[in-house]
């Protein structure tokens, strides 16, 4: 079959520009395999990374169709299916990743991307350990903690499709904080509330990320990196108190308050996170401005009604907050 690979190709401080190369393939081929014919027989100046061709190395990730993937992974066949086409031939996207420079073609400057790997400091610390003539061990159930977080390659794939990094950058990116959060889960380091401390500092860390779920759409080993930032997120709110950061409050009131009445008061949700209770009085001050504009405008609510449903909200939410007490407790009995 025959298939038009468009690539996006571009040199180091010059505008990008799509190439053309129509193929004969197969649907099994990958797309590696297309670009090493396009490489090989069409235009041996294309650039692109490539190594282990077998989904361990992470070396060949770039946006196929839109998202970012695994040119060694994806293959024709299931582009095709992807993006079905009234065309009789059918045409692939090819792109170098997204928040990071690009080098040339397809190859782009992972230094920032390697640079908040370590600003997270992955590695076990093993400071805690007194018994430096026989190793750490580790039970089963204490090794399962770290299987999931574990797996990631580093190919950059949920860096590249990032909100959060690509609208902030002091975000040190949901590759990074999954390798926070093995750190975390790690029993044998002894370094977990300096971590979490570290974590939970403006938006730099935990509480910069959007939730957008693109991490976890585009990762090809299933490390769900938003699922761990939100489990460090859980670790950092234990035993949290009135003195927590905005960020923590933000949370926490906001579950609160829809527990209360089924959505958001608005007019406690501002003095509760910003001002902290009237703790706060450079953040109440800050409120002022705004609450004198709503005012105005007459757009400041009076009163606050509940929402229709409220028990059930309510109820759906002390089951989560059960469930998740269950389950910690049940992590720890292991444990012990």
């Amino acid at each position: 079959m025959q298939v038009v690979f468009k690539v996006v190709r571009q040199n180091q401080g010059y505008t990008s520009n799509v190439h053309s190369y129509a193929l004969d393939v197969e649907p099994g081929n990958t797309i590696l395999d297309c670009l090493n014919q396009i490489k090989w027989e069409h235009d041996g100046t294309l650039a692109f990374r490539k190594n282990c061709r077998n989904t361990i190395c992470g070396s060949c990730s770039m946006r196929i169709n839109g998202r970012s993937a695994l040119a060694c992974k994806e293959n024709v066949g299931s582009e095709i299916a992807r993006f079905p086409s009234d065309s009789e031939v059918p045409e692939i996207t090819i792109a170098p990743m997204g928040n990071m420079p690009v080098i040339k073609d397809l190859v782009v400057d992972m230094q920032g991307f390697w640079a908040n790997l370590k600003a997270v400091d992955p590695y076990v610390s093993t400071a805690a350990r007194q018994i430096p003539e026989r190793e750490f061990l580790q039970t089963p159930e204490e090794r399962s903690q770290l299987d999931q977080s574990g797996n990631c390659i580093l190919c950059g794939a949920c860096y590249s499709e990032c909100n959060a990094r690509e609208v902030n950058p002091e975000f040190v990116g949901p590759h990074a904080l999954a390798k926070a959060y093995r750190m975390v889960a790690d029993n044998r380091d002894d370094q977990t509330a300096d971590r979490l401390e570290k974590y939970n500092q403006g938006t730099a860390g935990v509480w910069g990320c959007t939730r957008c779920f693109y991490c976890n759409t585009v990762c090809p080993m299933d490390v769900a990196p938003m699922d761990q930032i939100g489990k460090i997120k859980n670790e950092i709110l234990v035993g949290k108190t009135g003195q927590e950061s905005r960020s923590i409050r933000h949370r926490r009131t906001l579950i609160s308050l829809v527990k209360q009445g089924g959505w958001i008061d608005e007019r406690l949700f501002g003095l509760q996170v910003v001002g902290n209770s009237f703790r706060d009085l450079r953040g109440l001050l800050s409120l002022a401005p705004l609450g004198l504009k709503m005012i105005s405008r007459k757009k400041f609510p009076l009163k606050f009604e509940p929402s229709e449903g409220v028990k059930e909200v309510r109820s759906l939410i002390e089951s989560v907050q059960s469930y998740e007490a269950q389950s910690k407790g049940s992590i720890k009995s292991s444990h012990s």
